[in-house]
């Protein structure tokens, strides 16, 4: 018998909205991927740096809306850890690991976020297993439970 899941789980679909409150971004369209261990996220120009306490950190860009540049943010943050990651695909690539703040359906948590290029990709964020297990079950057939974007999402033709 399969151990039932806590009274205190949220249900989320595939996709939502969550927002990088940290970071300024309100808005970022995540895949909920269960097949993943840890989260990443879509950076660009990443520099690493000295931060004034000493520490190691990392300053990079980030674009929240696909094939955009409008709200655009430049983020810098502690490096947390270095990890090189198999991608689906099977490519390793090492990536820095940085905490974060991540507000999915109205329950904010800091979790560990790789930073790499996710240009290609479908969505700028992914949400892995390691930060779902923080109460949210996925729903497959489900998308924005939490509901849409407080404002139109322009779409390009990509030729696909």
């Amino acid at each position: 018998m399969t151990e039932q899941p806590p009274h205190s789980s949220t249900i989320a679909g595939w996709r939502e909205w969550v927002s990088l409150p940290g970071a300024g971004v309100p808005w970022i369209k995540a895949k909920l991927d269960t097949g993943a261990r840890t989260s990443s996220l879509h950076a660009f120009d990443l520099e690493e740096i000295a931060l004034p306490d000493g520490r190691d950190g990392v300053r990079f860009g980030v674009r929240p809306w696909q094939d955009s540049d409008e709200d655009a943010v430049v983020v810098e943050c502690p490096v947390h850890d270095r990890r090189t990651i198999r991608s689906s695909s099977g490519h390793t690539e090492e990536r820095i690991v940085v905490l974060m703040d991540v507000t999915l359906l109205g329950r904010t948590m800091t979790i560990e976020i790789t930073l790499t290029n996710r240009d290609e990709m479908g969505f700028r964020m992914l949400i892995g297993r390691e930060a779902l297990r923080n109460g949210f079950l996925v729903a497959a057939g489900e998308s924005f439970l939490g509901g849409r974007a407080p404002r139109p999402v322009r779409r390009l033709n990509r030729g696909r």
